[in-house]
Parts: C-alpha cells; structure tokens; sequence
C-alpha cells in the first residue's frame, strides 16, 4: 500500500477530515507535522498550576507560545512542555480525553518517548509521567517541512 503523507499545520486541518478518493483509494493517508494547541489565558487555574508546579507539566497557553524547530511523520498535536524544553503531545490525532492516541514526549534533543497509551492515562499518572517514558520509534522527526517533502510523497488539499 501506497503512503502519502498530508501536511496538518498549513490548513489546520485534521487526521479525521482527510479521505482518499479514487485513484489513490489503495493509498494509506498519514497525517504530518507538529501544532500546538493552545488554551486561553482565561481557562487558566489552579489546577493547571498544580501541575506544573508538582509533575512539570506545563500547559500551553497563548500568553506563552513555545517555538516549535522540528516537523513530526506522524503529525503530533503539542499541549505541553516541561522545563527541560521537551514536548508532550499526541500522536497522529489531536489531543482528546476520550481518545485512544498515544502521548509521547520528544526531549530536547528529539529523542522520543511513549509515555502513555492514551491522554486519560497520562492524566491518571501525571505524577509520574517521566518515570513511564519508554524509547518510542513511532514518530519520524526532521528538522524542517521542506526536509519531510523531500524524502516522502506529500500531497495537499487540492491533490485530493
């Protein structure tokens, strides 16, 4: 089966919202990319602030946009950081308490982790988030878009 691979950060658009239709109906469509999901610095709380301050689980807000310097096959969709400059995020579908994506976290230096099956259970085990990280070869990471599009088939929107 043919992978094709569609860029996520261009459009906003998401893993669910992409078929492929007739002549690449036998053509597996991946997700790219790394976004950062943000919340308002209204939703901000004590909560939020617990967990930062006792799990270094920062939560990203849009008062305090990290930059992002990699792009990620498959597309991981960043909520958070810690203070080393890591990412937590999930994998190849946006963050959801109901989901079944796997979180991971990519270290400063792009190493990548599993750090749980899904978000419920990464909020279940906050405390101790950092002692489950587990060496995860399911993320591809390169240093730039242009780097992905030049060694993997992309599409876009409009080839659909």
């Amino acid at each position: 089966m043919r992978k094709i691979y569609f860029d996520i950060t261009k459009n906003n658009t998401s893993a669910a919202s992409i078929g492929i239709i007739g002549s690449d109906a036998d053509a597996e469509a991946i997700p790219a990319g790394a976004v950062l999901s943000s919340m308002s610095i209204k939703d901000k709380n004590d909560e939020y602030q617990r967990l930062a301050d006792e799990y270094d689980i920062q939560c990203i807000f849009d008062d305090n946009i990290p930059q992002i310097d990699f792009y990620t096959i498959p597309c991981v969709d960043i909520i958070a950081t810690d203070s080393r400059g890591g990412f937590i995020g999930s994998v190849a579908n946006v963050w959801d308490m109901e989901g079944d994506a796997p979180i991971c976290y990519i270290a400063p230096d792009r190493e990548c982790f599993l750090i749980a099956s899904n978000a419920a259970e990464f909020l279940e085990n906050a405390a101790v988030w950092q002692m489950n990280m587990k060496p995860y070869d399911g993320i591809t990471i390169f240093s730039s878009k242009e780097e992905a599009e030049s060694q993997l088939d992309f599409v876009t929107i409009d080839d659909i």
